[in-house]
């Protein structure tokens, strides 16, 4: 059992090294379009993993066409003027309720309310959150604070969290946090919100130094601590997912960490609360 956490353990890592290079290029040189795609990319593969789980397992039989389309609509985000695709993100709720119903109605009985449950939640959970990546990386602050900068505090606040969490949690941890996840406790809980803060702390004064771009310290320590809670949260929620469909992963695309939906489930959570905090600093 120790040999296959340790194994586990090292692929996890030799996947990170790889996929971070690649990451960083493409946050930090690529154009709005490219950034968009990107996004959309990876929402319609987490939005197969997610209706995969549900229809592989048979617990629900979502309507999987109305989620592809959000996902693929992401791709033209900066299309779209800001003031539209404010509304438009509004509007994306009560019509998929009305086209989700009008099919149930249609269906002759082959459609369930849990069906319309299911597909609204991942409409909710994936692209809906999701094009807040591409938001907050087109993000310009003050004094050069940009979303390029800004959007390494989201992955900081999800991973950094989630690094601080496993390795405490996993010595030192003694109290179970939820059922929901019985591996995760409270040590390694309010270790994740400690390593956030830290790890945010020093990015903002590498960025403060370099770049000269004055993030209030006590500010994004603050935003860090709430980034990281929300991240926490985020993560428990695909566990419950997972835990109702009785899988352990959501897919095997990335070698050590499960599917993509495994890799980015924190950092969904996270990118809307960061597209509003900051606006602060």
């Amino acid at each position: 059992m120790e040999k296959e956490k340790r194994a586990k353990t090292i692929k996890r890592t030799i996947t990170g090294v790889i996929t971070l290079p690649v990451l960083a290029i493409i946050l930090i040189f690529s154009n709005t379009i490219i950034m968009d795609i990107f996004t959309a990319i990876i929402a319609c593969i987490s939005m197969y993993e997610y209706f995969h789980c549900f229809k592989s397992t048979n617990k629900a039989n979502p309507s999987q066409y109305l989620g592809y389309i959000y996902c693929i609509l992401i791709a033209f985000t900066h299309f779209v003027d800001e003031r539209l695709l404010t509304s438009i993100i509004i509007a994306i709720i009560p019509v998929s309720l009305v086209v989700l119903f009008a099919e149930l109605v249609l269906s002759k009985g082959k459609k369930t309310v849990k069906d319309i449950a299911v597909t609204m939640l991942g409409i909710c959970y994936i692209p809906l959150m999701l094009i807040y990546l591409s938001l907050v990386r087109d993000m310009e602050l003050d004094h050069g604070l940009n979303g390029k900068i800004l959007i390494w505090f989201v992955l900081i606040a999800s991973w950094g969290s989630d690094i601080f969490a496993y390795f405490i949690g996993r010595h030192f941890g003694k109290h179970k946090l939820t059922a929901v996840s019985p591996n995760k406790t409270v040590e390694g809980a309010v270790a994740g919100v400690v390593g956030a803060i830290l790890f945010g702390i020093l990015f903002a004064i590498l960025c403060n130094t370099i770049w000269g771009v004055g993030i209030n310290y006590l500010l994004i320590g603050c935003i860090m601590a709430v980034l990281s809670i929300v991240g926490q949260i985020g993560d428990l929620a695909a566990s419950s997912i997972k835990r109702y469909c009785e899988i352990k992963d959501f897919s095997e695309l990335i070698p050590g960490h499960g599917g993509m939906l495994d890799r980015i489930d924190s950092i969904i959570f996270v990118l809307p609360f960061a597209f509003i905090l900051f606006s602060i600093l």
